[in-house]
């Protein structure tokens, strides 16, 4: 799932070539790259809580969540008020992992 996610992204950032704008395609690899980081973050925080289920608490998970979700509020805010990028293309790139979700979950289900 990991390479598919990267393969995602290429294929959105060669979508948004044809805009021929530096701050759409920066738009879409900087989201991407948030939504890739997010979610390998996530991955991190669960397989740790999974794999040992006394050291983990339920309290820390839920903290470390607060901490990713406020890491990420505060990357997508400086992207966009610092670098401007499109907003639009940012969205698009934040998509990422849900077109991997999604695809992943179309295949399973055949």
């Amino acid at each position: 799932m990991a390479r598919r996610n990267w393969l995602i992204l290429g294929a959105l950032v060669l979508l948004s070539l044809p805009w021929q704008s530096l701050r759409i395609s920066l738009g879409v690899a900087a989201g991407g790259l948030v939504a890739i980081c997010g979610h390998h973050w996530r991955h991190r925080a669960l397989r740790r809580m999974l794999d040992f289920p006394g050291q983990a608490s339920i309290g820390g998970f839920q903290f470390g969540y607060m901490v990713r979700l406020a890491s990420l509020g505060a990357a997508i805010y400086l992207l966009l008020t610092r670098l401007h990028l499109h907003p639009l293309a940012l969205a698009a790139g934040l998509m990422t992992v849900l077109i991997n979700v999604v695809t992943t979950t179309l295949q399973r289900l055949k």
